[in-house]
């Protein structure tokens, strides 16, 4: 991948594990880089609301594969309380 700067959020720092899944698809990146500001707000926010690592990193895999299918913010989930 490029070492094109990966856009974050508007609160949250990005982590470096959700960097590289983000970096491991050009599919997801093109969509990252596409989406607003608070829309990776609330991605990133969703994936570390996850208390356990297990879910952490479920949440990994599911926001890869819903940003790769599209999805511009993650469903069902009331949204970032940090912003």
């Amino acid at each position: 991948m490029s070492n094109k700067e990966v856009l974050g959020g508007t609160v949250h720092k990005m982590q470096p594990d959700i960097k590289r899944m983000i970096t491991s698809s050009p599919k997801v990146l093109s969509l990252w880089q596409d989406i607003t500001p608070l829309a990776r707000n609330e991605w990133i926010c969703w994936i570390e609301s996850g208390k356990k690592a297990e879910t952490r990193g479920i949440r990994l895999e599911k926001a890869r594969s819903k940003l790769s299918g599209g999805m511009r913010r993650p469903c069902c989930w009331a949204g970032c309380i940090h912003r």
